[in-house]
């Protein structure tokens, strides 16, 4: 059965036309750069060797899971933008659901990953390599596997509902508005909706703060050359759990707190805030903040510079070169007309 919801008032108090481009150029500004940057991360981490490690091959994951949650969200949103037609189908909206809710708990299961190997980095420096070595590859299919069943159980009480309505009052589809669209009771929906979300959240929340914890203790007990490295290397790890714990914090106050006092225009961006911001910032805070990966960086495009700035070098010789012997043909061949004519002359005279 087909059934249409409106997903999309981007244009509320404004004249439709005068908006939409500004919003299309913006957006697939945004989308653009977000595979491109996460693109050129996994591409680094991928061709180089020394990258290979348990810290890098999670970073990897992270911008995976950036490309899946902003693919899920942007070019649908570009579609509707040059779009007449609000509407999508009511079997797109489900697996936009799916997909923007496991790339959010996804990311929070990677981030609590990415915490714990820390702790081991900093509190079992020597045991390091022995411990993630032998653990990374059950990490990181778990912190995939785990959100994808765990929300497709929750997901099915919602997929069970009959919908009345028609209309969600947001950008994309989300699973509390879908629920809200039902006919009937929706009260052990909504209390199994709550359970998952702490179930969700909890066990990661846990995760994190043992890890920064015996982190801390570490750092008190160390020399000051010791607390200055942990914290460089913890540094970009803390600002990707603030940025993404802001967005969910946005996501969260939007959809329970009233926000009728707010502009559009503000409401648009908190409630995107947790599907843009963490792919576009995580590669440039990791970029520029690792060394390793930032001269990996460095040494990627200035090698690319070298090639480019070697051909065009390489071509400009050939055409001097070829212009050169071309000048030097049409000189000969002028020399030899004017010799063969004084011969001529010679033997008439």
């Amino acid at each position: 059965v087909e059934f249409s919801v409106t997903v999309l008032r981007i244009c509320r108090g404004t004249r439709e036309g005068d908006q939409k481009p500004v919003y299309f150029c913006m957006f697939l500004i945004i989308y653009i750069t977000i595979v491109a940057e996460n693109i050129v991360l996994i591409g680094v981490v991928y061709f180089e060797k020394t990258l290979h490690d348990p810290m890098f091959l999670l970073l990897s994951n992270l911008a995976v899971n950036g490309l899946y949650g902003s693919t899920a969200l942007l070019p649908a949103l570009l579609s509707n933008l040059v779009s007449d037609s609000y509407e999508i189908s009511l079997a797109f909206c489900q697996i936009q659901i799916y997909v923007v809710h496991t790339y959010a708990v996804t990311e929070f299961t990677i981030l609590a990953a990415m915490s714990y190997d820390r702790y081991v980095a900093i509190c079992y420096p020597l045991l390091y390599h022995t411990i993630m070595s032998q653990r990374v590859v059950k990490i990181i299919v778990f912190t995939w596997i785990y959100p994808m069943l765990a929300f497709l159980i929750v997901f099915i009480f919602t997929l069970r509902l009959r919908l009345c309505e028609r209309t969600i009052d947001k950008v994309y589809c989300m699973n509390y508005l879908l629920v809200k669209l039902a006919c009937t009771d929706t009260a052990i929906v909504n209390i199994v909706g709550l359970v998952s979300a702490a179930l969700f959240v909890i066990p990661q929340l846990i995760m994190i703060f043992y890890s920064y914890a015996h982190i801390l203790r570490i750092c008190v007990l160390s020399f000051r050359e010791s607390k200055l490295k942990a914290l460089r290397t913890c540094t970009p790890h803390l600002f990707a759990v603030t940025n993404y714990s802001i967005g969910c914090l946005f996501e969260i106050a939007q959809s329970r707190f009233k926000m009728s006092h707010l502009s559009y225009q503000s409401k648009l961006f908190l409630s995107l805030y947790f599907l843009i911001f963490p792919p576009i910032l995580n590669p440039t805070i990791y970029g520029l903040s690792i060394q390793v990966i930032r001269a990996k960086l460095v040494k990627l495009f200035s090698r690319k510079s070298w090639h480019v700035t070697h051909n065009v070098a390489e071509r400009s010789v050939v055409m001097v070169h070829s212009k050169c012997v071309l000048h030097v043909a049409v000189k000969t061949e002028a020399s030899g007309n004017k010799l063969h004519t004084n011969i001529l002359s010679f033997h008439v005279a």
